[in-house]
């Protein structure tokens, strides 16, 4: 009678779930991650209006659609950046998104803007591993949501890349803990479990993680392998187009800047992604694109003004380019600071020897042509202040080995520059040191073990000699590998009070004459990267 009975309720609990499973046939999940303020369609670029109009086209063939966004939306292109981001939230309440996760980038305005935009968004923002120090709470209001989709019950939670810290000015992160690897696997199971309790049919994650080794423990990846009950992990971060499964759960991610949007859909008991490229689905929403476009007409007008011109194309790609080699618009950038603080310092008989831009915050190319105010803030949009730093040159090795770390593989870090020679060798491996204060990179064990300087200011490096080097205000709060620049017992910092990209328009004018020409078409042998 036992076994009778045993057989009888298993049969009984499969048809039971058979019966009642959920129907996540009509369910359609539309997701964007990076977009970074490239809102407006144009070659290679999808843009809001098309997103919303996809949206609307399944709706119409029956769907119930999910439109979610993995972060870092609010910053980089100048259509946002004027506005703190504000735009870039206007666009995606007319879309109609039902959800978004903090980036890192959505920092970069201070974290007051960022409260800002939280409150701006007609619908939530979630990130379940930022608290807040002082309070001991969480940092956005909300750090999961439930969403209904037809019948469907959608838990939905938020996570971000605790690299923040590090990849935003620090200033805008201080009082603020990014649970990291084990404690932000027990945050996003105790999010698992809280939304299975409310009866959740599927459970979608939203991290702005990405899936680079250097960040292993901290990834979407290391999350889906330590955390149980995830259905679809829609990740961001590192630009990269993902579609495959770790475990039971799909992980997907669009890349960046709306080249793709991303469509998932439940086919034959899975969750399967398709990409939609650009110029696979070409409608546009017209009230959206009235409200992008006139965004875009009065940025136009503010920006269209002609600063000089270039006879060459200036790289400002990213990998490869100015996180992992010496470019010529690394050059040009770093000699326009070096010039800038010599003349500002002229008068207090200081020597500058040298100037440090990190890679990562060159955030776009100039082609030959003229240069507008426009080229220039897509280039340089952060508007960090200039300064200089006094430290031995002991600290100088300390600082280069450090911001080469992971060199080839691309790093924000990397350092371009102008009256320093450096080499990297790439053969031996990074040993490290002790994990930096508020950081999620370490120092180096030896410093001078992968690099070697030959030259600052034009002679021969003294680690024991002090140097003056000019650096954007980001890297002496701390940013990306340059947490050295903060410490007082190795450098003391000076302030400048010119802006980089004033800086730079400047050294075109004044230095140039006006055009960039045939000295900057190629670079200039500062960097060498040994393979």
């Amino acid at each position: 009678m036992k076994k009778l009975l045993a057989v009888l309720t298993l049969v009984f609990t499969c048809l039971w779930s058979t019966a009642f499973a959920a129907d996540f046939s009509h369910l359609v999940i539309l997701h964007t991650n990076d977009t970074h303020g490239y809102d407006r369609r144009a070659d290679g670029v999808n843009g809001m209006a098309t997103v919303a109009a996809l949206k609307q086209d399944f709706e119409a063939k029956g769907y119930d659609v999910l439109l979610v966004d993995a972060g870092d939306a609010i910053q980089d292109n100048n259509l946002v950046n004027f506005s703190k981001g504000r735009t870039a939230i206007d666009f995606m309440n007319a879309v109609g998104y039902d959800a978004m996760t903090l980036g890192n980038h959505e920092f970069d305005y201070g974290a007051d803007v960022t409260q800002e935009r939280i409150q701006q968004a007609k619908f939530p923002i979630l990130s379940a591993n930022i608290i807040v120090d002082a309070t001991g709470k969480s940092f956005t209001p909300k750090t999961h949501a439930i969403v209904k989709k037809g019948k469907l019950r959608i838990g939905i939670f938020g996570l971000t890349t605790p690299s923040t810290i590090t990849t935003s000015n620090p200033k805008s992160t201080r009082g603020l803990t990014f649970l990291s690897k084990e404690a932000m696997y027990k945050a996003a199971q105790k999010e698992v479990d809280a939304l299975k309790a409310a009866h959740c049919d599927l459970i979608v994650a939203i991290g702005h993680l990405g899936s680079e080794p250097d960040a292993a423990g901290d990834r979407s990846n290391d999350v889906l392998e330590n955390v149980k009950g995830i259905n679809v992990f829609i990740d961001g971060h590192d630009h990269t187009a993902k579609n495959l499964y770790i475990g039971s759960a799909l992980l997907a991610e669009t890349g960046a800047h709306l080249a793709n949007i991303g469509v998932i859909t439940y086919e034959n008991g899975k969750w399967t992604e398709d990409l939609h490229a650009y110029g696979r689905f070409n409608q546009e929403d017209a009230k959206v694109k009235a409200l992008v476009d006139q965004a875009q007409s009065d940025i136009d007008r503010e920006l269209s003004t002609v600063v000089g011109k270039t006879t060459i194309d200036l790289d400002g790609s990213r990998d490869p380019g100015v996180r992992t080699r010496e470019t010529n618009l690394g050059d040009f950038i770093s000699d326009a600071y070096l010039w800038q603080v010599k003349k500002a310092t002229v008068l207090e008989s200081v020597t500058i020897d040298g100037a440090i831009m990190n890679g990562g915050s060159i955030r776009s190319s100039i082609a030959a042509g003229d240069i507008t105010q426009n080229d220039m803030l897509r280039v340089l949009p952060y508007h960090n202040y200039l300064q200089y730093v006094t430290m031995k040159g002991s600290t100088l090795l300390e600082v280069l080995e450090a911001a080469t770390c992971t060199t080839p593989k691309a790093i924000g870090a990397f350092p371009q520059v102008a009256g320093i020679v450096y080499t990297v060798d790439t053969q031996k491996p990074y040993e490290k040191g002790d994990l930096y204060p508020h950081s999620t990179y370490y120092a180096p064990a030896v410093p001078g073990t992968r690099v070697t300087i030959q030259s600052v200011g034009g002679k021969a490096f003294d680690p024991d000699a002090t140097y003056n080097i000019v650096v954007p205000d980001y890297l002496t709060s701390g940013g990306d590998t340059y947490y050295p620049l903060t410490d007082p017992s190795k450098v003391t910092v000076h302030d400048v009070d010119y802006l980089d990209v004033d800086a730079v328009r400047n050294y075109l004018r004044e230095e140039l004459g006006g055009t960039v020409g045939e000295s900057y078409a190629g670079t200039q042998g500062r960097i060498t990267v040994l393979p």
